[in-house]
């Protein structure tokens, strides 16, 4: 086999070997993710979930699937059918293609360096015979060393596919139809390897044609797939690195380490830890003390320089308990924006104008004093309570007061220094006129109301028939020939017939109008 040639030295770029680790003994694979995994993974859902079948003499005949090359796809776009050797139709028959591929926009990810990306997906592999934690490692302090594996993140994708359905009848097609759309918006892929989420954007109406005599039926519909890839190698390096934790680190006295010894130098700083001037107990200082004292608001007990030479205890403290279930005091608060209190973010702002603004209700338990209080509202909910003394509203005879719905007044009601009393029985008594027509009439002279005369009050003269106006078929009837008579429930009305001039009939009708109760 031949060798490759030598890197030169001016292009070799400084590996750290120490964090190199062997894949020649391992079972992990690469990962990766191209797009003969995604077009094989449409190819095994349609055969081995969706599973289309058709009925044809009786029989169940399973419909291939194809993935279409371009030669062949001319020829269907060309033809609008496939034919086999013999020249014969292919029915039935699902063909798919590829049609276009772009970047997922929705889903940025940001690797820098394609030749050196900085996100990856680690994962762990589980325990194997070759890292075994046993009593020797029990006994020696040490770790059980893990297995960790990184893969870059992978770019996220669109992809479009073309299908095309041909059956000979529309039974047919309408069974394969409806497992393709019931198997819609599903991850589409095999068990155990990459799935992709797909969704189907419209179907076209099955078109039926002739050819050759035959009949064949076809439908197209549009797959979009949203996948990712990841290559197993870029630029000469896998994408899938495997690193392993350490057993056992150890840090002595007068011992300093580099940081990137155990790291790498890949965006590292040179960072050491050192422990010096040790004592003849044990003890030691640190090589660059440092001070601890008091800040804005913050005080320290025992403020001064630590240098790890002994134990220090340092209180640090802020004057009061600010933990969530207790009573913070301050003298003053700013807040350039807004004031956020409570659990539900209650906000107190400042407007443009200078004025307070709150965006809910204020409940108030005490009593609110201002100098003016202004509502502006379309529609304003008021409880007013007074312990004593007057209420004035406006103060200049020309305010005007508009009042919507009913005013309820306790008392008197003095209008331009005259006082309006409740109505009493006599205004109502005066108030009630209703209007009556005979019920009965008795040949020649009575005719019966039912109806009950008012009472009148006292100081009132007694209800009469002068009360009353009678109408007889639209004609006034005279007074002086007219007598009226309470009998219970019934207003009687006794016609003078000689004085009237005429006898009342039973087809007449009498009109009354007067003081009935009701």
């Amino acid at each position: 086999m031949a060798r490759k040639k030598p890197i030169p030295r001016s292009a070799r770029k400084e590996i750290n070997r120490g964090t190199l680790r062997s894949r020649g003994s391992d079972e992990t694979k690469n990962l990766s993710v191209g797009l003969m995994d995604i077009d094989g993974a449409i190819m095994f859902y349609f055969n081995n979930v969706i599973k289309p079948v058709v009925q044809e003499n009786d029989e169940s005949v399973k419909v291939p699937i194809m993935y279409s090359n371009p030669e062949r796809w001319n020829t269907i776009q060309k033809n609008g059918y496939l034919i086999d050797n013999k020249k014969q139709l292919i029915t039935p028959l699902i063909v798919f293609k590829r049609t276009s591929i772009e970047k997922d926009s929705d889903l940025g990810v940001d690797k820098l360096d394609p030749k050196d990306p900085k996100l990856f997906y680690t994962f762990q592999k589980k325990y194997s015979k070759e890292n075994r934690y046993d009593n020797f490692a029990v006994q020696q302090g040490l770790n059980k060393t893990k297995e960790l594996y990184t893969v870059a993140v992978p770019d996220y994708v669109t992809l479009q596919y073309e299908f095309i359905i041909w059956t000979s009848y529309t039974e047919q097609m309408n069974k394969i139809i409806e497992k393709i759309i019931f198997s819609e918006g599903s991850y589409w892929g095999e068990d155990g390897k990459f799935k992709f989420r797909t969704s189907i954007d419209n179907y076209t109406d099955a078109s039926e044609f002739s050819v050759n005599s035959e009949r064949i039926i076809k439908t197209n519909f549009t797959v979009t797939l949203k996948g990712y890839l990841i290559p197993e190698e870029f630029n000469n390096v896998v994408t899938t690195q495997k690193h392993l934790t350490p057993k056992r680190i150890l840090v002595g006295d007068d011992v300093s380490v580099n940081l990137t010894d155990l790291v790498g130098d890949k965006g590292t700083s040179d960072v050491k830890i050192s422990v010096s001037n040790v004592a003849a107990g044990g003890g030691g200082s640190l090589e660059n003390p440092f001070n601890i004292v008091s800040g804005l608001g913050v005080t320290v007990d025992g403020a001064g320089q630590f240098d790890g030479s002994a134990q220090q205890t340092f209180t640090f403290n802020i004057g009061q308990d600010v933990g969530t279930d207790q009573t913070v005091q301050f003298a003053n608060i700013s807040s350039s924006n807004a004031l956020h209190i409570g659990p539900t973010s209650f906000e107190i702002s400042q407007r443009d104008d200078g004025k307070a603004q709150v965006n809910t209700d204020w409940v108030v338990l005490g009593d609110i004093i201002a100098q003016n209080f202004i509502v502006s509202s379309s529609t304003t909910h008021m409880t007013t309570s007074f312990s004593e003394g007057n209420t004035a509203f406006g103060d200049t005879i020309d305010d005007t007061h508009i009042f919507s719905g009913s005013v309820n007044i306790t008392g008197s009601l003095t209008l331009n220094g005259s006082v309006i009393a409740a109505a009493s029985d006599s205004d109502l008594y005066l108030r009630k006129q209703f209007v009556k027509k005979a019920s009965s009439i008795t040949v020649p002279s009575t005719a019966s109301f039912t109806a009950v005369t008012a009472s009148s009050p006292p100081g009132i003269l007694n209800t009469t028939e002068n009360d009353f106006v009678f109408f007889i078929n639209g004609q006034y009837m005279e007074h002086d020939a007219l007598t009226i008579q309470q009998a219970g429930s019934n207003l009687l009305l006794i016609v003078d017939t000689d004085s009237i001039g005429y006898d009342l009939e039973a087809d007449d009708e009498i009109i009354a109008s007067g003081k009935f109760d009701s």
